[in-house]
């Protein structure tokens, strides 16, 4: 209940009704850091190409604060993931084609909220259930089914973010019949491979991307049965917005397919693990590809 009434502070702040510079374009994120490495990406890479004002507005919280940001006209671009999109926002059942996921979230976003959902960024950031390395070389286990077998021994822990939504906890449940010792352990989400690593927990629910998975020796298990779906990266920007400013959807044409999941892990892992500046980090990946 703490962590929902913050999330209701942030929304209400961010809905205020005070006015703002229509030449601005502010940039959203989410509060985990892969979102923040997007959404300064976006904002140096358009401050690179055009001659925008861009405001950088991070950390706002999941997906429904910054939804409701952008439909209020206080965020003019953040980037989603297409099967939050799907599920968590126009609350549709999941589908596993990352194409046809895609063109429906595109369609949909643009009929019912006037947003434009713009080219993938190149990479997938799949939920990824994960364990602890020499776990599973202990057991031989690489696939959620398998793992299934052990979980009454385990205790999860879990983002209350994954708890709740409808392709989180309860449906991973159902459909691979887990059962733990204990209720899962909630915890914020940048605490989970700490918990994991320390054995409070045996089990967690992170992402695919997430950079301390190799540098740690954490094992991803395979979703056998096709849980979840894809969950491409992909910009979404104001309708309005576009109209007014034609020059951002070429500027983030160019970025359509220039980030793969290795390229996202090790941004991620040099935040993250290795404490270096998000802007450096981004400013040497944008340098490298060609796109500063």
């Amino acid at each position: 209940m703490k962590k929902l009434h913050a999330a209701l502070l942030v929304a209400s702040a961010l809905l205020a009704g005070c006015s703002r510079d229509p030449n601005t374009i502010i940039v959203g994120s989410k509060n985990f850091t892969e979102q923040v490495v997007l959404g300064e990406l976006i904002a140096q890479h358009l401050e690179g190409q055009t001659k925008l004002k861009i405001e950088r507005r991070f950390y706002l919280g999941g997906s429904y604060i910054c939804h409701q940001a952008m439909m209020a006209g206080r965020l003019d671009l953040y980037v989603e993931y297409t099967g939050t999109a799907l599920t968590a926002i126009l609350k549709d059942p999941i589908q596993s084609d990352s194409r046809a996921v895609y063109e429906h979230v595109r369609s949909e976003y643009a009929r019912r909220f006037d947003l434009i959902v713009t080219e993938p960024l190149g990479f997938n950031n799949t939920i990824a259930i994960i364990i602890r390395g020499e776990d599973a070389r202990r057991f031989g286990i690489h696939t959620i089914s398998e793992a299934a077998r052990y979980t009454l021994q385990w205790r999860a822990g879990f983002g209350y973010e994954f708890l709740e939504r409808p392709d989180g906890f309860e449906g991973l449940r159902q459909t691979y019949g887990l059962q733990f010792a204990r209720a899962p352990r909630i915890m914020d989400r940048g605490l989970i491979y700490r918990a994991l690593l320390e054995k409070q927990v045996d089990l967690v629910a992170g992402n695919s991307t997430d950079g301390l998975i190799a540098a740690q020796d954490l094992t991803v298990l395979e979703d056998d049965r096709h849980y979840f779906p894809p969950y491409e990266a992909v910009p979404i920007v104001s309708e309005k917005t576009l109209a007014r400013h034609l020059e951002i959807r070429p500027s983030l044409a160019q970025l359509a397919g220039k980030i793969s999941e290795e390229d996202m892990r090790r941004m991620n892992y040099a935040v993250e693990g290795e404490h270096k500046d998000t802007a450096q980090v981004v400013r040497e990946f944008l340098r490298a590809k060609g796109l500063d």
